[in-house]
Parts: C-alpha cells; sequence; structure tokens
C-alpha cells in the first residue's frame, strides 16, 4: 500500500538513513535525502529510489514531513537558519520532526522559527541504536503540539514499537538528556567494575554473570559489558556523542541549581576519551581508560 505523505531526511548517517529504509519498506515515498558528506545521501538516495538533494530548500519542495538527524545544536540550527539556505524555504505547511539529541532550548528556537514561516515541529528524541532504527522498533520519545503529534503518530508507528508523547517542545529533549545522563553513568560504573575486577584476577565471565542477577545489572551490562571485556568497540553510539549528550544533562543541572557529582565525572570521562582521539569508539570504549594496562 502507497502512503500518502512524502517523506524526505536531513543527516542520513546510520541512523536517519536506516529510518529511510524503514518508511520506504512500509510503503511511503521518500522522496529526498541529504547530508552534508554528499556521497552518503547519493549512495542512500540510488539506493532507496530518492533525490539527491544539493540544497536544503529542495529537500523542503519535496515533501510534506521532513525528519533531521543532525548531530548537534549548531547543525540543529543551521538547516533551519533564517538566512541562505534553508529548510524553512517555503515551508508553510510542512512538519519537521527533529530526531537529534539538543538542547532542549534549540528545540524550543526551531518551533519559534519554523511557526514564522508557517510550519510545525515535533520532537522525536530516539532511545534506540541502528539496529532497531532499521527495524522499526524505536523508542520515541515527542514533544511539541498535541494535534501535530496526532497527525504524524501513522508514521511513527512504523518507526516505532514504543512510542511515547511527552509533553510541550523541549520536555521531550529534557526526558531524554536524562535517559543519556544515567545510561552513560551505568557505562562508566560499569567499566570500572570490570576494570577493577580485572585487576583482582577474577574471571570477567563470571563476574558479568555475577552481575546480572544482583543489584549490579544494567541495560548497559547486557549491551557492553562483553564489549568491554573484549575490547570490542564497533559504534553504535560514539563516545564523542556521549560526551555531549553528558554535557547537556549537566547544564540542565546546571542552570537548575543542582549538583550532579556523578554525571560530571562521567562527562570529564567521556570528554578525556575524545581528547584522547577515542570519540569514534563505542560508548562501551570508556572501559580503555579503566582497565589496568590499557590506557593512562
Amino acid at each position: 500500500m502507497i502512503m500518502p505523505e512524502k517523506i524526505a531526511f536531513v543527516g542520513v548517517g546510520r541512523m536517519g538513513a536506516n529510518m529511510a529504509r524503514r518508511l520506504k519498506d512500509c510503503g511511503y515515498a521518500v522522496t529526498a535525502v541529504y547530508d552534508v558528506h554528499g556521497p552518503s545521501a547519493s549512495a542512500l538516495a540510488e539506493e532507496i529510489g530518492a533525490r539527491a538533494a544539493t540544497t536544503l530548500a529542495e529537500v523542503t519542495a519535496a515533501a510534506d514531513v521532513i525528519f533531521t538527524v543532525v548531530t548537534d545544536d549548531a547543525a540543529q540550527l543551521g538547516v533551519f537558519a533564517t538566512t541562505g539556505d534553508s529548510l524553512l524555504t517555503s515551508a508553510k505547511g510542512k512538519i519537521f520532526i527533529n530526531c537529534a539529541t539538543i538542547s532542549p532550548s534549540t528545540h524550543v528556537e526551531v518551533e519559534r522559527r519554523a511557526r514564522a514561516a508557517g510550519a510545525v515541529t515535533l520532537e522525536g528524541c530516539m532511545a534506540s541504536s541502528i539496529p532497531q532504527a532499521r527495524a522499526g522498533t524505536l523508542y520515541l520519545m515527542c514533544g511539541g503540539d498535541r494535534a501535530t503529534f496526532d497527525r504524524v503518530k501513522p508514521i511513527l508507528e512504523k518507526l516505532s514499537s514504543a512510542l511515547r508523547y511527552i509533553g510541550s517542545t523541549g520536555q521531550a529533549a529534557q526526558v531524554k538528556a536524562l535517559v543519556n545522563m544515567v545510561m552513560n553513568i551505568n557505562t562508566a560504573g560499569l567499566a570500572e567494575g570490570l576494570g577493577l575486577g580485572a585487576a583482582l584476577g577474577l574471571d570477567l565471565a563470571m563476574l558479568r554473570e555475577v552481575f546480572l542477577q544482583t543489584g549490579a545489572n544494567s541495560q548497559v551490562l547486557k549491551t557492553d559489558g562483553e564489549d568491554m571485556q573484549n575490547r570490542d568497540h564497533a559504534c553504535f553510539f560514539s563516545a564523542a556523542h556521549a560526551a555531549k549528550d553528558s554535557t547537556i544533562a549537566w547544564t540542565l543541572g546546571a542552570q537548575a541549581g543542582l549538583n550532579l557529582p556523578l554525571a560530571a565525572a562521567t562527562k570529564q570521562q567521556y570528554e578525556r576519551m575524545v581528547a584522547l582521539g577515542l570519540g569514534d569508539l563505542d560508548k562501551s570504549g570508556i572501559a580503555e581508560l579503566t582497565f589496568k594496562g590499557r590506557r593512562a
């Protein structure tokens, strides 16, 4: 069945590209894709029968609903620029679903700019990884106008097995920041536990089994524990992104007048990974800082 809405994507790295593939498989016309790395857009466009747009304005013109999956606040504000090439060019009536992990205030500013252009926005914050993007089983937290959420819900349901409306614009980003803050703290804690276990000469497979059955259990134990032990840090969620996301959460805490020492320490650990040139490793690579003999 061919779905009526035309879809486009801005930012077709591994997450954006797999979301586009998923919607194409579900019968949507994915009409245009755009990426600052042109070859990525060209390859995906050829694969799914879309246009590799060379301007942002071309993306908006080609679709009814535009997903953005960009890297950070600067990139998000850049694609919604108020001058020059922008997704806001002739954007009246368009719907933008913004999936990047960025500051809540940036989502609010993008909403303001879009409204001025006659368009609407929705946060589509993702708490899953690459395989889930391809399979349509993302955990999606949405923020913005409820009517806009209801309007695009059939599309989002093709991408998500756990779709949740959080509230007004900015609130989904707040929740996502807290999710990643706790996840990153858990990851850093697991790396220290396994690193100490290794230094004590314990069998790490046994230790992970004990962790799994006790209060040391966590989701990151299941996703990252074996990788930490085996030094397999193929990237699903990069240390650089962990540093960025930990900074967003830590900043929210500072703005709220809270002392968050665990969030601060985790932020510093991931920033250290970036400084050491390890930012492209998966977040499990934080174990390289804690296991004896791996890194100083």
